[in-house]
C-alpha cells in the first residue's frame, strides 16, 4: 500500500495548478470513500445484504445529503428557468442512469472482493483523470506526476502479486516464509 498511497500523493503534489484547499478535500474525500467500501463490504460480506438491497437502503439518505449541500453551498445562485430543450432532459436523465449503474456495479464488486481491493482500484482513478487530461485537453504534467503515475502502477502490480514479491524476498533472503506471526 506505501508505493500506491506515495504514488497517488506525488501525482496530485506534481500538478501544477493545485490548491491546497483541493489537495485537503481530495485527501478527506479519499479518505471517507475509503471509510464509505470498508462500511458497504461489512454489510455486503457480513450482514449478506444484496446489492440492490443496498443501493436501495443508501439512496435516500444519499439524496438527502446532497441536496442539503446543494441548498448550502448554492444559497446566493439565482436559479434560471427551467429547460423545455429535451435532450438536455434526457442527458440528465441518461447521467441519473448511469449514476444508479455505477453504484449498482460498484456494491457488486465490493461483495465479490473486499474494500481494500475496491480502494485500490479507486487510486487507479487518479491516474486515470491524469492520463486522460493528457491525451484530451493536452495538460502539461510534471516530473512528479510521471514518478507518482509509476509509483501507483507499481503499487497496484505488488497489490495484486503479493505471492510472487513474497517468494522473492523470501529467495533474496529479506523475509522468510515460515515465520511464526509473519503471515504469508
Amino acid at each position: 500500500m506505501g508505493p500506491l498511497c506515495l504514488g497517488a500523493a506525488c501525482s496530485l503534489a506534481g500538478e501544477l495548478r493545485t490548491p491546497p484547499a483541493g489537495c485537503g478535500f481530495l485527501l478527506a474525500a479519499t479518505c471517507l470513500r475509503g471509510l464509505k467500501s470498508i462500511q458497504q463490504s461489512a454489510l455486503l460480506q457480513e450482514e449478506r445484504l444484496d446489492a440492490v438491497t443496498l443501493l436501495y437502503a443508501t439512496s435516500l439518505p444519499s439524496f438527502c445529503l446532497l441536496a442539503g449541500a446543494a441548498l448550502v453551498l448554492e444559497a446566493g445562485v439565482a436559479l434560471s428557468p427551467a429547460p423545455t430543450d429535451c435532450r438536455l432532459w434526457a442527458c440528465i436523465l441518461l447521467s441519473c442512469l448511469l449514476s444508479v449503474l455505477y453504484n449498482l456495479a460498484s456494491f457488486s464488486l465490493l461483495a465479490l472482493t473486499s474494500a481494500l481491493t475496491v480502494h485500490v482500484l479507486g487510486n487507479l482513478t487518479v491516474v486515470g483523470n491524469l492520463v486522460l487530461s493528457r491525451l484530451l485537453f493536452g495538460s502539461h504534467l510534471s516530473t512528479l506526476s510521471y514518478v507518482g503515475i509509476a509509483l501507483t502502477l507499481a503499487g497496484m502490480f505488488l497489490y495484486h502479486n503479493c505471492e510472487v514479491v513474497a517468494s522473492w524476498a523470501a529467495r533474496w533472503g529479506f523475509w522468510r516464509r515460515n515465520q511464526p506471526g509473519k503471515g504469508l
